[in-house]
């Protein structure tokens, strides 16, 4: 329910801040007081349109925020959720209107969408009054009404999952017939191509890997070239080390007699033959490194032509054909077995569109047995309303032929104001005082289901007095036994059987160069005196005031 109202640099509003709290809240006042500036702040707050025109003047920007108290499991905390923001148990809506016309909306601080905020607005409070048609001008609305008077929201979730299965079951039928179509068409391509990639076998990545064998091969087969003849050269039939070896043989025989000649020359020639004979071991290692068969450069030269000229002829990267192979002999497959698969489909949208009519029809019926006890329900409530003449109708309108996720009913309120007279669809019947009248029929009847938390009703007993006025209050009050209920009124009998009761008046400021509006909570005597001014007028009497204490009584009894 609505906690607490804070209106900033609105229209007449500069500071206001009031609480509320369960039951019934009426807010009365003269004419031009500022009861329709209030609710406008109060609609912006809830995501209605913006307009500069609410700023106060002089203000930069004007703000409006409404603080509620929401249930676990309330339909506004799913809505949080599915936008990724945060639930705390307490919601506080808040809007700032820019005196550029330009509006911000916030959740519980977090910047959301205006449309966010629109949608947990209409979950938390319902604003109804004489030309206020949001509540009813839509015929799913109605739907949704009638389902939960009955308590049916679990058989359409039922029939919302039935048609969502039945829809799968359809899509995957129309693909797969569509598929052997087209399998169909090119069934002889599909058998050859398949064929030929299926002893082909491409595999994904085998270019690259080829092509990078290929060049190491080929890169090898350069250099062992030169390795060879480097080899040649250090260690083959050519290398200098057999004659170098005989020297030093011929020279260590002479230096006996000559040490000091020999030596040195000695040890540089074995030291040439050791590096000789160190770079032949590194070449003969190269050598080994380097070697590869010429068969298989060729069978890879050749496997690679094979994978690119398949390419060039399905027109598909090399890295590609593996996964065409695959779809290929997939196609081929669906033309041999996919007669056995369609039977299966086809059978699948049958029992899917069975258990989806049956479960539609059960709940076609259950709002038909359901609109009858509806319309018997909200007829009770008219009489007192002085609509005894007129008549409600449910009207449920069953169509097998236009399926949709709530199953195949088309709901829509109609009645017949006089007798005589043709019946219609409430919209367009009714005047804007039966309209309201009609609405508060309806939520009296469906108060413990399909409703907000918060009703508004602005002015719905304009034009009316007396009994009738009378019989707008109790309903009000026995509607506010069930859900929160704010009124904005002008019958002294709606304003008696207030839980709370709020004053709305204009105070002159600045040595009466501006008005402010303001709202103060009444108590015992200062609600007397209020109620003897909506009985008497400008000049409260004492036969008002005594009125205004039997209402007061009256209601309480």
């Amino acid at each position: 329910m609505l906690a607490r109202l804070s209106i900033r640099d609105i229209v007449l509003i500069e500071r206001l801040d009031i609480e509320f709290a369960s039951g019934l809240a009426v807010l009365t006042g003269e004419t031009g007081a500022g009861k329709s500036i209030l609710l406008d702040a109060f609609a912006l707050a809830l995501g209605g349109r913006g307009d500069a025109g609410l700023v106060r003047h002089g203000a930069e920007h004007g703000q409006v925020t409404a603080v509620f108290d929401v249930p676990k499991n309330h339909p506004a905390t799913k809505i949080l959720a599915e936008n990724g923001l945060d639930d705390t148990g307490e919601m506080i809506l808040r809007r700032v209107q820019l005196a550029d016309g330009r509006t911000r909306a916030f959740i519980n601080d977090q910047s959301i969408s205006v449309q966010t905020l629109k949608a947990v607005g209409s979950a938390l409070v319902e604003i109804h009054g004489q030309h206020d048609e949001r509540a009813l001008v839509d015929a799913a609305t109605h739907r949704r009404l009638l389902d939960a008077f009955a308590g049916l929201e679990k058989d359409v979730t039922a029939v919302e999952a039935l048609w969502d299965a039945r829809r799968t079951a359809n899509t995957a039928l129309e693909e797969h017939r569509a598929a052997m179509e087209r399998a169909a068409r090119e069934a002889d391509y599909l058998r050859h191509a398949s064929d030929e990639l299926k002893q082909l076998a491409p595999r994904d990545g085998e270019e690259t890997a080829l092509a990078s064998r290929r060049t190491t091969m080929m890169q090898g087969e350069k250099i062992a070239s030169d390795l060879r003849e480097a080899q040649e050269a250090v260690g083959g039939n050519h290398s200098p080390v057999a004659a170098l070896s005989a020297a030093v043989r011929r020279l260590e025989r002479r230096g006996v007699n000559s040490p000091a000649l020999v030596e040195p020359a000695v040890k540089a020639i074995d030291a040439a033959i050791n590096a000789l004979e160190e770079a032949d071991q590194h070449l003969q290692a190269a050598l080994a490194a380097t070697d590869f068969d010429p068969a298989e450069l060729e069978r890879i030269e050749e496997r690679l032509f094979a994978l690119r000229a398949a390419s060039r002829k399905y027109s598909t990267p090399v890295d590609g054909l593996a996964a065409l192979a695959a779809k290929y002999a997939a196609d081929v497959v669906l033309i041999d077995a996919g007669a056995s698969r369609l039977k299966k489909l086809e059978q699948a949208a049958i029992d899917a569109d069975r258990s989806y009519a049956a479960a539609a029809k059960k709940l076609s019926l259950a709002r038909q047995k359901s609109a009858e006890k509806l319309n018997k329900a909200v007829n009770a409530e008219l009489a007192p309303l002085k609509l005894e003449r007129a008549k409600f109708m449910t009207q449920v309108e069953t169509d097998e032929a236009a399926p949709g996720p709530q199953g195949f009913d088309r709901v829509e309120f109609w009645v017949q104001t006089n007798p005589g007279t043709k019946p219609g669809p409430l919209m367009k019947v009714a005047s804007g005082g039966e309209l309201s009248r009609f609405l508060l029929a309806l939520k009296v009847v469906l108060s413990d289901r399909g409703s907000a938390p918060t009703l508004v009703f602005d002015e719905i007993d304009t034009g009316v007095g007396g009994a009738v006025a009378d019989a707008i209050g109790g309903r009000l009050a026995r509607l506010a036994g069930k859900v929160q209920v704010m009124a904005v009124t002008h019958a002294p009998q709606v304003a008696a059987r207030a839980d709370q009761h709020l004053l709305i008046s204009k105070d002159a400021l600045d040595k009466g160069k501006r008005v402010a509006t303001r709202v103060n909570a009444l108590a015992a005597d200062h609600r007397r005196e209020e109620i003897a001014r909506m009985l008497a007028g400008a000049e409260i009497t004492a036969e008002a005031r005594a009125a205004a204490e039997r209402l007061l009584k009256a209601a309480t009894a």
